[in-house]
């Protein structure tokens, strides 16, 4: 198991968050600093809000309500003391009986009170903090509630608040740490950009003014003293929500900080550590960690947009040293980051979905920032290079994305255009080549059944077609390059026939009947003669004919109507002037580099 110890964002330690936001409430006025209140919703509207608090009096008895300085109207509940109020906090959202948006407030706000209701009286108890998942305090009995004729004002509308003189006079006093806990907490809450160095610059102030604003309060840009104790208090409540810890993970040689209330430590599948979901959180989160080279780093990055878990849609960017994929769709929301530095690769993956992202984005600020390779360690050091042993390691324990299906296709020019099948990309949400190279569909053409892909970016195949537009000689020998298997094998295989007839059965034109034993991922490849000449491309198997052709019996759209259709949509080709047969080795190279896999997601 990784070693834990305990650790809040940046380099402050969770008992010291907890101390500064005890001595900044220590600094409240007598009869302030004992009591808040958490307040779970407001209103623009009293009849709305007396609806609504009614509603939550059912569950919590210690409702109150009151008049906002802002005008609206704030449901709330309390008092409680305040460590009390955080557990409180704490307890209630992580049981989602209080909505996530909920923070403690110190009343300073408060204006006359509307809930309870005439007639009715406040219980001064709070509810008793939830111990088991989906449990919700029970309601008061009525009768046995023992009445209290006067409603629990909030202590702290008795107690003036500081003027702005004041407030700079007290924040002139605060130590570096305070002030850079004040940075930490504001941009925890998304009010904050800059750096956590204690100045409080034209930045933090806008922050602070901006922070205000969202409460209600005057836009000052300088906190009270009320107002620095309820932002800490709120803050240590979010990090004990999340339970971030850092983990020092000695066996992949890497330290990070995670949200230990939402993730626990799974298992080890290298170069992979696992911490799967908690608390129902729908969260999950691995770290990388492998020796290896640059190919090895780039193959990492191609392997990571196959997981299941890694929609394809999203942001991917790649340099040398380092990678970025984000991957959204309907169900998933996950965002894989590595590394590659000295001879090693780390780094990490956030699994969840679009439901979290704005939690979600708060564990990402804090793992990014905390993360950091350790000494020079690293998971199953065995995976250098990334062959197919080493890729079925790599992705064990994660599913793995697939495609419906793959054909085959082929270059036709220098600039990665493709050539293949229209049966490859009918019905797809997406189309790729070469598993994880995005293309565009250009053109399809139903009366040809042929389809031209482009490349969502430059390419450089290693080979293009040279077409045989010349007489055809039947009986000569061929060959069809193609993905036979689909996605099974890494490379295409040739299958070698000849030439029948250069019509179809029933004497279609544009067809070349071929005696050659093809398969369906074949289709779409490209048809060679002895010079390695491209004659034409093999045509799915036919379907529903109502007739069962004998076994090798395939058929191919000639080269001629292949040029005659790519030239009506102004795409070019390259006619093929060679004269002598290849050796055997040459021509199964030339016909190898020539054709791609396509394959057709969802």
């Amino acid at each position: 198991m990784p070693a834990l110890r305990a650790a809040a964002l940046r380099p402050l330690a969770a008992l010291a968050v907890l101390a500064v936001g005890l001595v900044m409430m220590a600094a409240l006025p007598a009869r302030a600093q004992d009591k808040v209140w958490l307040q779970i919703e407001a209103q623009p509207t009293e009849e709305k809000a007396l609806e609504r608090a009614e509603a939550y009096a059912g569950a919590f008895p210690e409702t109150q309500g009151y008049r906002l300085r802002s005008g609206w109207f704030g449901i709330v509940l309390g008092p409680y003391g305040v460590a009390e109020g955080a557990a409180q906090l704490n307890a209630l959202k992580r049981e989602n009986l209080i909505p996530s948006d909920s923070y403690i407030t110190d009343g300073a706000e408060f204006r006359e009170p509307f809930w309870p209701a005439a007639g009715t009286a406040p219980s001064t108890e709070p509810a008793a903090t939830p111990d088991t998942a989906g449990e919700a305090p029970a309601p008061a009995d009525p009768v046995a509630a023992a009445p209290d004729p006067e409603p629990t004002a909030p202590v702290a509308v008795d107690v003036p608040e500081e003027t702005l003189a004041e407030a700079r006079a007290s924040e002139a006093a605060l130590p570096e740490a305070d002030r850079k806990l004040l940075q930490s907490a504001l941009e925890w809450f998304g009010f904050y950009q800059g750096g956590i160095d204690g100045a409080f610059g034209s930045g933090t102030r806008k922050s602070m003014a901006a922070w205000q604003e969202s409460l209600g309060l005057e836009p000052t840009g300088v906190l009270t003293t009320r107002q620095r104790a309820t932002l800490v208090a709120n803050y240590q409540s979010e990090m004990d929500e999340f339970g971030f810890a850092t983990v020092n993970e000695t066996e992949s040689g890497i330290e990070v900080t995670l949200p230990l209330a939402l993730v626990e430590f799974d298992h080890y599948e290298p170069p992979f550590v696992h911490f799967r979901e908690k608390n129902g959180s729908g969260l999950s989160i691995v770290l990388i960690s492998q020796p290896g080279d640059l190919g090895s780093f780039y193959g990492l990055y191609d392997l990571l947009q196959t997981l299941d878990a890694m929609p394809v849609t999203g942001e991917r960017s790649r340099t040398e040293k380092e990678f970025r994929i984000h991957g959204v769709s309907a169900t998933h929301d996950s965002t894989a980051y590595a590394r590659f530095e000295r001879g090693f690769i780390k780094g990490w993956m956030v699994i969840s979905t679009p439901a979290t992202a704005e939690s979600d984005a708060r564990v990402l600020s804090v793992l990014e920032s905390s993360f950091r390779g350790v000494g020079d360690t690293a998971l199953d050091p065995g995976l250098v290079p990334l062959d197919e042993a080493a890729r079925r390691g790599l992705l064990a324990g994660l599913d793995v994305r697939k495609p419906k299906f793959s054909r085959s296709g082929f270059y036709i020019g220098g600039d990665g255009t493709v050539l293949t099948t229209i049966e490859a990309v009918e019905s797809c949400g997406q189309v790729t080549i070469e598993r994880d190279q995005d293309v565009t569909v250009k053109l399809t053409d139903a009366a040809s059944g042929l389809a031209v892909l482009t490349p969502a970016r430059p390419l450089s195949p290693p080979g293009f077609a040279a077409f045989q537009l010349g007489p055809d000689r039947l009986g000569t020998e061929v060959a069809v390059a193609g993905y036979s298997y689909e996605d099974r094998l890494p490379a295409p295989v040739l299958t070698y026939g000849t030439l029948e007839e250069a019509k179809g059965l029933d004497g279609a034109a544009g067809v070349k009947r071929l005696a050659l034993l093809a398969l369906d991922g074949d289709a779409g490849g490209p048809v060679v003669d002895p010079t390695g000449a491209v004659l034409g491309m093999l045509q799915p198997a036919p379907k529903d004919t109502g007739r069962v052709l004998p076994a090798g019996v395939s058929f191919a759209t000639d080269a001629a109507s292949i040029a005659s259709v790519l030239k009506a949509a102004g795409v070019s080709v390259t006619e093929s002037t060679a004269t002598g047969a290849l050796p055997p080795e040459d021509l199964s190279k030339r016909a190898i580099d020539m054709t791609v896999l396509v394959s057709c997601w969802d």
